[in-house]
């Protein structure tokens, strides 16, 4: 119970960050992305904060000899540099460059009840979907 609490604060402040920083508002992002257009670097400024934060914090954390709130640490042991990471990677970034949303910010923006952030989740989790069905048939590589 106590876990679900705070990850629901946890989430509450991310939700409230990515609304103050603008990362929710799809033209905002567009433009940061339109580097040869009529480019605004302003969320640079965001996701250096974020690296910041977590490149200071992760070092801190990884200290403990084992997390708050579980038996043991789960972080990805795996750096191989597979089809499928380079097809997610690619198909999140088309995603993000085409319609301005990424997942964190595309389900804040849906307490907006605006039809183009529904449309992008609704889309996102049929991908999602698909990608787990086509992985059970074929066996994606990692």
């Amino acid at each position: 119970m106590r876990l679900n609490l705070l990850s629901a604060v946890v989430g509450f402040f991310f939700a409230i960050g990515l609304g103050i920083s603008g990362m929710t508002n799809p033209q905002k992002v567009i433009s940061f992305l339109d580097i040869l257009g009529s480019w605004d670097p302003s969320l640079m400024f965001v996701m250096v904060g974020a690296i910041v934060t977590h490149f200071l914090t992760y070092r801190l954390i990884k200290r403990r000899t084992l997390p708050i709130y579980s038996r043991e640490w789960h972080v990805p042991k795996g750096n191989k540099i597979t089809s499928s990471l380079i097809i997610g990677s690619v198909l999140f970034g088309a995603g993000w460059g085409l319609a301005g949303y990424c997942p964190g910010p595309a389900f804040v923006s849906l307490a907006t009840l605006s039809t183009r952030p529904l449309v992008f989740v609704v889309s996102m989790i049929v991908g999602m979907l698909i990608f787990k069905i086509l992985d059970e048939r074929i066996h994606f590589k990692r």
